[in-house]
């Protein structure tokens, strides 16, 4: 089968188009905007990449054109294969039809740590050599793709509760059918696609309609969203991490080490790999998932001792001067709050410079502008990109008094974090996109003046 990407280069798009390049199918694909660490994945993998969406792309007749998320009603390609009547189907439901069909699918689903949780997971199950397929919103070095197809019964998938489709209004995960589910905590976020909370804990409960009887739910038990979730209606096995009576976990002899509990039985300890509580419990979740899968928790939590990171989480993008330059996707304040918590508790020396772009589309309708001092109130500095936001980003950020500034170009942004930066010092980089290769400009900018 010949199937044509539409979005080819966002992150979970570009996982289909690894898996279905992986099952022997011909992939070939479009963005708007081509960026890596995605585009180089698939130009790896000899996936051709088109710019844009002309409409003379269907000239390439392809069996059937999959068709990404961040796709509308306008889209001079999609009004084309409309027009035509051409076959067309959502990235998620052609998932679900051609490599989910058949196998033990575990999803990990949640408003923040979906990525380092699935990527946790992914590598547990591998480690213990149950060679698992996945698919992760970012890459996670332990593999080095996003996306792996394997003949193991076993898939891994980070399962997002945004929009399926112009078409298909429903949340991605619920085409995924998962026997093993994490549901790792539930905030307000997407807001423009769901009106309230209310709206996506619809979204979760319709997720958890497809699980079957003998399937697992593992839920954090410190959400009051998800324990109104699963009031609504639980048909399956249910289990509760952050739950003193069942899986808990707190720190050892120090911030970096973790024990696991199951009850009152100590499972194990281990250095973290990644700071944070929420790392933490991201790791007692994947565990607690392991576990439903055969994996034993010794043998989980051993695996942690092994696992590199992921890109794009607090990934350093090289060090010049002294100043190092780190990349993150946070663009959630909570996520950029428990971010810079993570920062500061693995570098306790040096300044935190935070460089933030509010890209997301909850972000630029201002919807939590107002929680953002709050989210980077660990910050020593703070420089936004506001090029493009319909809000003030200088008055959203004045609570930070003189530590917050606010730019309209990117080249100034840049300078001024040149200026400020010293030996020591950790720029921390947060945007879910390419943000202009700010990275590799300060970097380049920090040489220049050394």
């Amino acid at each position: 089968m010949h199937i044509h990407i539409l979005g080819i280069c966002g992150t979970f798009m570009g996982g289909v188009a690894l898996l279905a390049r992986a099952a022997g199918h011909e992939v070939t694909g479009c963005d708007a905007n081509v960026y890596p660490p995605m585009s180089t994945q698939l130009e790896e993998q000899g996936i051709a990449l088109t710019e844009g969406y002309d409409a003379s792309q269907i000239d390439l007749a392809p069996d059937m054109f999959v068709i990404g998320n961040a796709v509308s009603r306008g889209n001079p390609l999609l009004e084309a294969i409309l027009d035509r009547g051409l076959p067309y189907a959502s990235g998620p439901q052609w998932l679900a039809e051609h490599v989910l069909a058949g196998r033990w699918v575990l999803a990990v689903a949640g408003t923040h740590g979906k990525t380092t949780t699935t990527s946790l997971l992914a590598w547990m199950l591998e480690d213990a050599g149950l060679n698992p397929g996945f698919l992760v919103g970012g890459v996670p070095q332990n593999f080095g793709v996003s996306a792996r197809l394997t003949e193991s019964p076993f898939f891994v998938i980070e399962a997002d509760e945004y929009d399926t489709a112009f078409c298909d209004k429903r949340s991605k995960f619920v085409h995924y059918r998962p026997r093993t589910a994490i549901l790792n905590n539930l905030e307000f976020d997407h807001a423009d696609i769901f009106a309230d909370l209310a709206a996506i804990e619809t979204q979760f409960h319709h997720l958890v309609r497809t699980i079957p009887g003998s399937g697992r739910i593992v839920a954090n038990a410190h959400e009051d969203s998800l324990k109104r979730v699963i009031a609504r209606g639980c048909w399956s096995e249910l289990e509760w991490f952050n739950d003193d009576e069942q899986w808990s976990a707190s720190t050892g002899a120090s911030d970096a080490e973790a024990v696991f509990r199951l009850g009152s039985a100590e499972l194990g300890r281990a250095a973290m790999p990644l700071a944070g509580r929420h790392n933490r419990e991201n790791a007692l979740a994947a565990i607690a998932a392991a576990r439903h899968v055969g994996v034993a928790p010794a043998q989980a939590i051993a695996s942690l001792a092994r696992f590199q990171g992921i890109k794009r989480r607090l990934e350093v993008r090289g060090t010049v001067r002294g100043v190092t330059v780190y990349d993150d996707f946070a663009h959630h304040p909570t996520a950029i709050a428990l971010t810079v918590d993570g920062l500061r508790r693995r570098e306790t020396s040096g300044r935190i410079l935070a460089v933030l772009e509010p890209r997301s589309n909850t972000m630029k309708l201002g919807v939590m502008k107002a929680q953002l001092p709050a989210s980077l109130e660990q910050a020593d500095a703070v420089f936004c990109y506001a090029g493009g936001l319909g809000w003030d980003a200088a008055a959203a950020l004045s609570p930070l008094g003189a530590r917050a500034r606010a730019y309209e170009a990117l080249d100034a942004l840049v300078a001024d974090v040149v200026a400020m930066a010293r030996a020591g010092d950790h720029v921390l980089v947060m945007s879910n996109g390419g943000f202009g290769g700010v990275h590799q400009k300060l970097l380049d900018a920090l040489a220049a003046t050394a």
